[in-house]
């Protein structure tokens, strides 16, 4: 899931472990953590976007602070969320 605009999340009322990466409004990630269910993250004031995902999806991907993710539409068009 992507979230935009956001700088912090929280898993209050989930019932499991998501990953969660915060990404600059270019996509890069700044800082991925795995979040425990029923807590909040402190704010990432630099981050724009926040990508949260499976827990472990993360460590499948090899996903690291610095990579840079593209958001791509159905028809392969690439999309830079708007802020």
């Amino acid at each position: 899931m992507l979230l935009r605009p956001a700088m912090a999340v929280h898993s209050l009322g989930m019932k499991f472990p998501i990953d969660v990466a915060f990404c600059d409004r270019e996509l890069v990630v700044l800082r991925t953590i795995h979040l425990a269910p029923h807590r909040l993250t402190k704010p990432m004031f630099k981050a724009r976007v926040v990508i949260e995902a499976e827990a472990g999806a993360f460590e499948r991907w090899n996903l690291e602070p610095g990579d840079h993710l593209e958001v791509r539409l159905e028809n392969g068009d690439h999309a830079l969320p708007d802020e």
